[in-house]
């Protein structure tokens, strides 16, 4: 019989712990048919910091290794200038890379560290229980917001991909979802050429990814997928917002 499809090898056979309708697990499937594609298993390096996504070391064959909270940036600058020829990304949430790790992120990509974020935004703190994130929508409820997130008390949401565009050391910012096949597809193709910018030696790579969480929603997972529709595309649209990988930008090489 003809194999039409078989896991990823850069997956373990560790059963997932993500909530039922969390889209972690399409995320780290593109994550790694991405780095089989490339041929670049043996001498890749995820960084996986606190966050829903903390024992992502339980489902990559590839060598990871576990960051204080916000610091994968960091981290990961470490390993990338130790061994320049390791391809090395980070694996964060909203709450990780756009509260507690803003510096480190906004500071790794000015420098334009030659390293990949992929990074979801579910716009909710998933892990300890659905409160707040800095992309907790305006109106939005949550655990610390029950009458909805007030903008004038809590601020407006953090737009990662329209902030670091802005910085000269950026190579490819691209902002994805994986709320259906054909955007599926198209977050595949970012992930790949996040990954290749940083193999040609292009600086910082950063792909955003709208990501659905029913537990902490409160909905189930069609309704979840179809609010991030209506709701997260809006005001985070999806598109590419740098995209300086033909021209080549400073990096650490």
């Amino acid at each position: 019989m003809a194999v039409v499809y078989q896991k990823s090898s850069v997956l373990t056979d560790a059963p997932f712990h993500y909530c039922p309708g969390c889209t972690h697990g399409i995320i780290h499937k593109l994550v790694a048919e991405v780095i089989e594609e490339l041929g670049v298993e043996g001498k890749t390096v995820g960084v996986a910091p606190v966050g829903c996504a903390v024992m992502a070391y339980d489902y990559f064959s590839c060598d990871m290794v576990e960051a204080p909270h916000g610091r994968a940036p960091a981290v990961a600058t470490g390993l990338k200038r130790a061994i320049p020829t390791n391809v090395v990304f980070t694996y964060q949430g909203d709450g990780d890379l756009a509260a507690i790790g803003t510096a480190e992120t906004v500071h790794a990509a000015t420098r334009g560290e030659n390293i990949t974020i992929i990074f979801v935004n579910n716009a909710i703190y998933g892990m300890t229980g659905g409160q707040m994130a800095p992309t907790t929508l305006p109106g939005q409820v949550t655990q610390t917001t029950p009458y909805g997130r007030d903008v004038t008390k809590a601020g407006f949401p953090v737009r990662v991909c329209e902030m670091v565009s802005t910085l000269s050391g950026v190579a490819y910012a691209e902002r994805v979802a994986v709320d259906s096949v054909p955007n599926i597809r198209k977050a595949k193709a970012a992930i790949k050429k996040a990954f290749t910018a940083q193999i040609e030696g292009k600086g910082f790579s950063i792909v955003e990814i709208l990501s659905s969480c029913p537990t902490n929603w409160g909905l189930s997972p069609v309704e979840a997928l179809e609010w991030l529709r209506q709701n997260m595309m809006p005001y985070y649209p999806l598109g590419v917002y740098q995209d300086r990988t033909e021209k080549g930008v400073f990096c650490n090489e």
